[in-house]
Formats: C-alpha cells, structure tokens, sequence
C-alpha cells in the first residue's frame, strides 16, 4: 500500500469523535482536491486537532490502479483513495497523480 502526500488545511468538527479534518492535494492535471474524513485517517499519531496550526503535511492511504503506472519512471499514477473508504465530498476516490506524490 502506498500514502498519498496530502496537507491537513483545516478543522472541520468534533464530532464525530475523534474529530473531522480536511485535507488537500493537488492532482497531476492541476486540479486541487479535499479528502474529509476522520482526522487518525490522515494522522495515526493524534497530532491534529482544533487547535492544531494549518496547513499540516499529512498522508492518506491508497493503492496504485492495477496496470496503471506500476513502474517508478511513470511520470503519473493513477490511485484510489478507497483503503479506508476516503473520498472527496462528491463521492470521487480515483485520481491522476505525479509518482513523487507517493511513499511507500
């Protein structure tokens, strides 16, 4: 499984418990996306919370789309956001993304 870099840009709510972050990245086409979810998706250590200072790096779980640039000299990706049921606000967990954008 890889993690796909993303930064924690702000508080959403409480609840539910433990609290609700939005988290951003930047697609390779350009276009910037917001993952909300539970904020230990984005940071298994605890260290966001409402009073926590935005923009944070963080990191979502995702895999590499199964033929789509499994190779590490493809300038592009596609991954699924769908480990731990993350997507965007419109129902989206698919998206292009720069290779450098990955970690193991």
């Amino acid at each position: 499984m890889f993690e796909l870099l993303c930064e924690a840009v702000r508080w959403v709510d409480d609840e539910p418990w433990p609290g609700v972050v939005e988290a951003q990245f930047t697609d390779a086409a350009g276009r910037c996306w917001s993952l909300v979810d539970k904020a230990p998706i984005f940071a298994a250590m605890g260290e966001l919370g409402p009073d926590s200072a935005y923009p944070v790096e963080v990191t979502v779980a995702c895999v590499v789309a199964e033929g789509h640039g499994l190779l590490e000299n493809d300038e592009v990706v596609t991954v699924s956001t769908s480990p731990h049921g993350v997507m965007t606000p419109c129902g989206r967990e698919e998206f292009s993304v720069r290779w450098d954008q990955l970690i193991r």
